[in-house]
């Protein structure tokens, strides 16, 4: 499993409903969170292809919000 991380603008449920469809039809998502107490509104992507990182900030940016690929990590 992977996990990928993404600075974000989404900072309230609205905007997190906005990317919600979008980011649910990315097929090789297993589970996804955003943290908007964290200084860059963390998007974490947890995904078995970490090739998805462009699906995602696509998709993110068609419900009008911005994402930016940060790193990638594993999980143990």
């Amino acid at each position: 499993m992977k996990t990928l991380h993404f600075k974000t603008n989404l900072t309230d449920s609205e905007a997190i409903a906005a990317v919600t469809k979008n980011l649910n039809a990315i097929e090789p998502i297993d589970g996804w969170v955003i943290d908007t107490e964290a200084p860059d509104n963390l998007l974490t992507v947890q995904t078995i292809d970490n090739r998805i990182a462009d699906q995602v900030e696509q998709a993110v940016a068609r419900a009008g919000y911005q994402a930016e690929f940060v790193f990638e990590g594993s999980e143990d």
